[in-house]
């Protein structure tokens, strides 16, 4: 029999619990993660875990960040309570060093009990730094949605994201705010995803906060368009760098 440590028998342990309590999954559940300049290892490395709204936004940031630091994201629909999710983030974690991890969890999680949800994301922060104790961890909220009937369900998971955001006195970045504000007709392109300037704004200030806190390192255009051809492939999304 292979002995078990304390710290693995407690994150079998949230797991099992987690999964006891998390509601049926999504109909279709997907997961996409990239690791930018994966052989490099030059510049800090941060990572970003959220869902679809992350994915929309995860490619300007790299642009931003490019020169300053490395850009790896996990999106996923699965919500923090899903029987797989501590699993997956944990590979994601142990995959390379983060200097930064921008988290964000939530609207696939509307329609889960809040007390577990809250559980699953106290879950989430303490795997984050216990897989990646250098890293300096931002919690953000989840975006605004066009329906106004679930807003409230978004607006208290948010809540409670930002009580534990400042019980472990970390920083939030507040999407939900910067996009609160606009037109719903012009900026949201369905229920819950956004226009192409919407996901610049969003990829601005993530990559502000990531900026902050990395001490503000600026990078210049050489720096930043060796970084970007670091980052290209042949076989991926993008292709060469023009």
């Amino acid at each position: 029999m292979i002995p078990i440590s304390n710290t693995t028998g407690k994150f079998l342990l949230t797991i099992i619990s987690l999964s006891a309590c998390a509601l049926a999954r999504e109909g279709t559940e997907w997961d996409t993660a990239f690791w930018y300049n994966a052989n490099d290892d030059k510049l800090p490395r941060v990572l970003l875990v959220g869902d679809s709204i992350c994915n929309g936004y995860q490619i300007q940031v790299r642009d931003e960040l490019a020169g300053v630091a490395y850009v790896s994201f996990w999106a996923t629909s699965k919500c923090v309570t899903d029987r797989s999710y501590l699993k997956q983030l944990a590979y994601v974690l142990e995959e390379y060093p983060y200097k930064v991890v921008h988290f964000n969890n939530g609207l696939h999680s509307l329609a889960t009990d809040p007390k577990a949800w809250e559980g699953g994301a106290r879950a989430a922060l303490a795997l984050i730094h216990e897989k990646a104790p250098a890293a300096k961890i931002i919690w953000a909220s989840s975006t605004p949605i066009k329906d106004e009937n679930r807003m409230p369900r978004v607006k208290a998971l948010n809540e409670i994201g930002e009580r534990i955001a400042r019980e472990k006195q970390l920083p939030v970045d507040d999407l939900f705010a910067l996009m609160s504000p606009l037109n719903r007709d012009t900026f949201w392109t369905d229920t819950y995803h956004f226009s192409p300037e919407a996901r610049k704004l969003q990829a601005k200030q993530v990559a502000g906060f990531v900026r902050a806190a990395l001490d503000g390192k600026a990078a210049s255009k050489a720096e930043a368009h060796s970084a970007l051809e670091g980052a290209a492939s042949a076989t991926g999304p993008d292709g060469p760098v023009k």
